[in-house]
C-alpha cells in the first residue's frame, strides 16, 4: 500500500469530499476524558463518556479513493494502520486503495485522542466496525436502487458492489455521490469474523517505507516559511528559577536574533514549561552556540536537596515502617509470626527517562490571533487545551497538527515543549518557531518513572505452602505534578501489580508508605506496572526457591485455582479505567500464559554451564504476559541472553505483526531497564548527560533470538492492550534466570556490575 498521509481539518475534508460528489459518513464514538478514570460503559457494551457527538469520518472519492481519519498518534505501535485496517475491512475497501489522513487536535470533533493506556485497539474495534458496516449497507443501498433490484441482492466485496444474480458491478466511486444522499442505518450488520479480510492477518503498516527510507516527517521535520529555531536553557532544579542572566554574549552570535525568558511554572507544574532563557536565532547551530554563550544564575528552590542516594536511604526507612493500608485480608502479621519458614526481601528501582529516539519538538505559528502548532505529541487535544490556557486563548483558535512521533513511551503526551514554541511566536511577533530539545535537554528536563523501594515478606508453612503476603511499596507518584503535598502512591498506581496480586494466599497486607517527589514524575511505558511486577514477581521465585519447588510450578501453585480476583474485596481502586465485569481479573489466563511460554520455552530443558531459565508473568492494561529469559553468565560476569519466550493473552487483536513487534520491542526496552538504565540526581540536578551515561541496550547486549507466542481469541473475548504489558515481566525473568546461572540475587536494578563483584 503507498499511503498518503495528511494532516486535514473536518472543514477541509468536507469541502473536498462535498465539491466532488463524494460521500461522508460518521459515526459516533464514545471517549474517556481521562487515562486514569474508572470507565463507564453503556448497555451496548461501547464506553461512553462526557463529550458530545465527536466523529470520525471516512470519505469516498469519485475514483474510488478511500479516506479514512486516524484520530490517534502513530509512534511506530502501527494504529494508523490498525485502527483504519478495522473500519477498511468491515466496509469492504480494497486496502491498497486507502489513504489515511490523520486528525488534528479536536477532542469534541474526534472523541478523545489520548495515545496511551494501551487503549487504542481496545476501545476502537467496536465504533470502527460499526462506522466501516455503515459505509458499507449504504454502499450497497445505493447499488440497489441504482440497478433497480431489491438490497438483499446485492454484496459489498473488495471495493465493488456485486448484484449476485446477474454479476453486474458498481465501483465505490460510482456510487459515493449516490451513498451520501441516503440516511445512515440504523441497525447495522456486522460481519461474520470469519469473513474478514484484514482483521486478524499480518499487515505491515503503512508508514513503513517512509521510516525506513528517510522520507517520513517526524516532529523535528516541520519547516515553514520564515522559521526560527530555538533552544532554552531551563533551571536546573525542578522548581528554581532565573535569579539573574547577562545576555549580552549570546546576542554577538552570528543568527541569534532575539533572547527571551520564560516564567516558570510554580509547583506543582502539571504540562506548563519549566521556564528559562530561550535563545532564537536563524538556525538551531546558532541558537545552541547562543545559549552557551549565557551568563545565568539560578535560583534553584527547594529541590536543590535532592540527591539520589541519600533519597534511596528515606524511601527505604519508609518501607520498613508501617504504611497507609491499601490492602487487607485475614491477618498477615498473625500468620507470618506463625510461619515455618519466613521468606523477606527489598528491592529498589531508580528513575528512568523515557528517551525517545526523538526528543521532543515543536513548531508554533501565531497569526490573526490564531495559533497552529505542529508536534509529535500523543495527546493532541490535550496539548490544544494546555496551549490555549498558556495563551489565553479559546482553544477553538488553536490548532494542533500531529506528526509522527519518534517513540512516545508517555513522555509526548505531556505538552510542555509545544507551550514553549507558542510562548517564543507570540514573543516573535508570531512568527514561526521551533523549539528544539537537545539529548541532553530531553534526559535533564523530563518526566521521570519513578522510583521505588518495594519490601516484601512472605510466611510458608512446614510444606512451603504460602500462608501469609506481605508488600509495603514506597514511590513518589505521578499525582504530585496535579497537587501539591501528595506522598502516596494514587490508585491507579498501586492497581499496578500491589493491590491487583492475584495469588490465592489467605492472608494478604499491603500498604503504601510515604515518598515526596522532587521531580517531575510521569507516566511511562507501563508505569508503575515496573517497580511492582519486578518485586512481585521476583519474590515468588525467592519463595521457590525457599520451598524448594521449581520456580514455574511454584508460580502456578501462588496463582491458584482459575477463578475471577474479587476486585472490591482486595481494594483494587482502579481497572485500566475498565469495567471489572467485562474485564475481570481471571486467573485462568494468567495461568494459561505461564503453561504456555513454559513449553514453547521448553521450560526445564538441559542448558550449558552458568545459564539459568527465569520466569515471570503479570496482568498490566487488561493483558496477560508471562516471559521465560535464558541468561548466560560468564567468570568475568558479563551477561548475554541468548532467548526470549513471551506469551500474551490479550484477547482478540487486529494485527498480529504489530503484536509480535511490540512484544520483541518491549524486551529490547525491558533488557535496558534491568541491565543499564537509571537516572540519578545530585544537588537536585539530573547526572546523565546523554546515551554514554545513561545507556541503553546495544544491539549486541539485546536478545537475540525472542520468539513470541500469542494466545488466539475470538471476536467474544474483549480486546486489552499490547503496547505496554510485555515490559513488566522481563526483568524478574532475566533476574530470576541469573540466579538460575548463578545463585546470585539481583534485587536492585540497573544490575550494571553486580555479577562481577
Amino acid at each position: 500500500m503507498t499511503a498518503i498521509i495528511e494532516n486535514v481539518s473536518r472543514r477541509k475534508l468536507l469541502l473536498g469530499v462535498v465539491a466532488t460528489g463524494g460521500l461522508i459518513v460518521a459515526t459516533r464514538l464514545l471517549p474517556i476524558r481521562d487515562a486514569f478514570a474508572q470507565q463507564k460503559y453503556g448497555a451496548d457494551g461501547m464506553p461512553h463518556g462526557t463529550v458530545n457527538d465527536p466523529k470520525v469520518f471516512v470519505a469516498i472519492d469519485k475514483d474510488g479513493t478511500v479516506s479514512i481519519v486516524c484520530h490517534r498518534s502513530e509512534m511506530g505501535q502501527g494504529v494508523r494502520t490498525g485502527v483504519p485496517l478495522i473500519l477498511a475491512d468491515e466496509m469492504e475497501a480494497d486496502w491498497s486503495r486507502v489513504r489515511i489522513v490523520q486528525a488534528q487536535g479536536d477532542e469534541v470533533r474526534y472523541g478523545n485522542q489520548d495515545t496511551d493506556g494501551s487503549r487504542s485497539t481496545r476501545h476502537y474495534l467496536k465504533p470502527m466496525r460499526e462506522c466501516g458496516a455503515a459505509m458499507r449497507m449504504m454502499l450497497e443501498a445505493a447499488a440497489a436502487k441504482r440497478l433497480n433490484v431489491p438490497v438483499g441482492e446485492v454484496e459489498a466485496r473488495n471495493h465493488e458492489v456485486v448484484h449476485k444474480a446477474s454479476g453486474r458491478k458498481l465501483g465505490y466511486g460510482d456510487l459515493a455521490a449516490d451513498a451520501a444522499a441516503l440516511p445512515v442505518p440504523k441497525e447495522l450488520k456486522l460481519k461474520d469474523p470469519a469473513a474478514f479480510r484484514y482483521i486478524g492477518k499480518d499487515t505491515p503498516i503503512i508508514d513503513l517505507v517512509d521510516m525506513t527510507t528517510g522520507r517520513a516527517k517526524y516532529g523535528q521535520d516541520t519547516m515553514l516559511p520564515g522559521l526560527k529555531f530555538a533552544v532554552i536553557a531551563r533551571p536546573p532544579v525542578y522548581g528554581g528559577k532565573v535569579a539573574s542572566v547577562d545576555s549580552s554574549e549570546a546576542m554577538k552570535v552570528p543568527g541569534v536574533e532575539k533572547i527571551v525568558q520564560i516564567e516558570g511554572t510554580p509547583i506543582p507544574s502539571t504540562f506548563q514549561p519549566l521556564g528559562g532563557v530561550a535563545v532564537i536565532a536563524r538556525n538551531t547551530y546558532a541558537a545552541m552556540k547562543g545559549r552557551e554563550a549565557l551568563k545565568i544564575t539560578w535560583d534553584d528552590g527547594p529541590n536543590k536537596v535532592y540527591e539520589s542516594k541519600d533519597y534511596r536511604g528515606k524511601l527505604e526507612a519508609s518501607a520498613r515502617k508501617d504504611g497507609k493500608v491499601v490492602r487487607n485480608e485475614g491477618d498477615a502479621d498473625g500468620a507470618l509470626a506463625k510461619a515455618a519458614k519466613k521468606v523477606e526481601a527489598e528491592y529498589y528501582l531508580p528513575h528512568f527517562a523515557h528517551a525517545t529516539m526523538e526528543p521532543p519538538a515543536a513548531t508554533a505559528r501565531i497569526q490573526d490571533g490564531k495559533c497552529e502548532v505542529w508536534a509529535c505529541v500523543q495527546s493532541p487535544q490535550g496539548t490544544r487545551d494546555t496551549v490555549a490556557k498558556r495563551l489565553g486563548m479559546s482553544a477553538d483558535n488553536v490548532t494542533v497538527n500531529v506528526t509522527l512521533l519518534g517513540g512516545g513511551f508517555g513522555r509526548k503526551s505531556k505538552p510542555d515543549f509545544a507551550v514553549e514554541a507558542a510562548l517564543l511566536s507570540r514573543e516573535m511577533g508570531g512568527a514561526p518557531v521551533k523549539v528544539v530539545w537537545t539529548r541532553t535537554d530531553d534526559l535533564h528536563h523530563g518526566y521521570y518513572h519513578t522510583v521505588s523501594v518495594e519490601r516484601l515478606e512472605a510466611g510458608l508453612d512446614a510444606a512451603g505452602k504460602p500462608v501469609a503476603w506481605k508488600h509495603r511499596t514506597v514511590a513518589p507518584s505521578i499525582a504530585s505534578i496535579f497537587a501539591p503535598n501528595v506522598k502516596n502512591e494514587a490508585a491507579f498506581e498501586l492497581s499496578m501489580g500491589a493491590v491487583d496480586m492475584p495469588f490465592a494466599i489467605p492472608n494478604i497486607r499491603v500498604e503504601n508508605g510515604e515518598a515526596e517527589a522532587h521531580t517531575r514524575i510521569g507516566w511511562f511505558r507501563s508505569v508503575s506496572n515496573i517497580p511492582h511486577a519486578f518485586a512481585v514477581q521476583s519474590f515468588a521465585a525467592e519463595m521457590a526457591h525457599a520451598a524448594g519447588k521449581d520456580p514455574k510450578d511454584y508460580l502456578l501453585e501462588l496463582i491458584g485455582p482459575p477463578r475471577l480476583v474479587d476486585q472490591a474485596k482486595a481494594g483494587v481502586g482502579w481497572n485500566y479505567g475498565e469495567d471489572p465485569s467485562i474485564y475481570p481479573i481471571d486467573t485462568a489466563r494468567l495461568r494459561r500464559v505461564v503453561e504456555l511460554v513454559a513449553e514453547k520455552g521448553e521450560w526445564g530443558r538441559k542448558l550449558p554451564p552458568r545459564h539459568g531459565l527465569g520466569i515471570a508473568v503479570h496482568r498490566s492494561f487488561v493483558s496477560y504476559v508471562a516471559t521465560v529469559v535464558e541468561a548466560a553468565v560468564d567468570e568475568k560476569g558479563n551477561l548475554t541472553v541468548p532467548r526470549v519466550d513471551i506469551a500474551i493473552d490479550c484477547g482478540f487483536f487486529v494485527n498480529p505483526e504489530r503484536v509480535r513487534a511490540q512484544l520483541e520491542g518491549a524486551c529490547v526496552m525491558g533488557m535496558s531497564l534491568a541491565l543499564k538504565s537509571e537516572i540519578t540526581f545530585k544537588d537536585g540536578r539530573v547526572v546523565q548527560n546523554n546515551f554514554d551515561t545513561f545507556e541503553v541496550a546495544r544491539i549486541n547486549e539485546s536478545p537475540r533470538d525472542t520468539r513470541v507466542h500469542i494466545v488466539p481469541a475470538n471476536i467474544a473475548v474483549p480486546p486489552g492492550g499490547v503496547g505496554e504489558p510485555g515490559v513488566p515481566p522481563f526483568a524478574p525473568a532475566l533476574c530470576n534466570a541469573i540466579f538460575a546461572a548463578t545463585g546470585k540475587r539481583i534485587r536492585q536494578l540497573p544490575i550494571r556490575d553486580q555479577l562481577s563483584t
